[in-house]
């Protein structure tokens, strides 16, 4: 369960940064570049709106489902137990109602989870051999042959400065945790 809990921490402190690297990082890492309406997302499944050198508009809603279900799993995490050893951070810090809703929640997203990331990659496997585009080589290493990107990236320090700024605030709210009612 301690690995559990830590995997729990780094995929919180990695989508809150996916978050604010929407807000603030490159402009095809931005929200604005890729997250388009449900018109423009139908248009794009029926061949009427051409993909860009990012996301297309269907792959944008994709990782906002992604990240809204991971945030989500870590955040309920925080307030889960397995009721033998391990208490979550927050477990002690909310009634028994809202522990089992929180635990319920926990579950149901792992389900979803799994559910987008099967789709992730049955959409990514079409678009890599069937449609030929090279999403793979551009998720690897940031650039494929034919998807150019239209702005430099920024600097690698505002994401330093984002990760740094991030694990410090979870390590306080974490620091603010009430510590478990003693046994005896």
């Amino acid at each position: 369960m301690e690995r559990h809990q830590w995997i729990g921490y780094i995929v919180l402190v990695l989508v809150v940064f996916r978050i604010g690297w929407g807000l603030i990082g490159s402009r095809h890492s931005r929200f604005a570049d890729f997250v388009r309406g449900p018109r423009t997302a139908y248009r794009y499944l029926v061949g009427r709106f051409p993909a860009g050198a990012g996301h297309n508009p269907l792959g944008g809603w994709s990782v906002m489902v992604l990240l809204l279900l991971l945030l989500t799993q870590a955040v309920s995490g925080l307030f889960n137990s397995d009721r033998i050893l391990f208490d979550g951070p927050f477990y002690h810090a909310v009634d028994g109602a809202t522990r089992d809703s929180l635990g319920v929640v926990h579950e149901w997203a792992f389900n979803g989870l799994l559910a987008m990331i099967a789709l992730h990659l049955l959409a990514v496997a079409w678009h890599q051999w069937r449609l030929g585009e090279k999403l793979l080589q551009a998720m690897l290493w940031g650039r494929a042959e034919g998807r150019d990107g239209q702005a430099p990236a920024v600097g690698l320090w505002r994401a330093v400065v984002l990760v740094a700024s991030l694990c410090a605030l979870l390590w306080w709210l974490l620091q603010q945790a009430p510590p478990a009612p003693r046994m005896w």
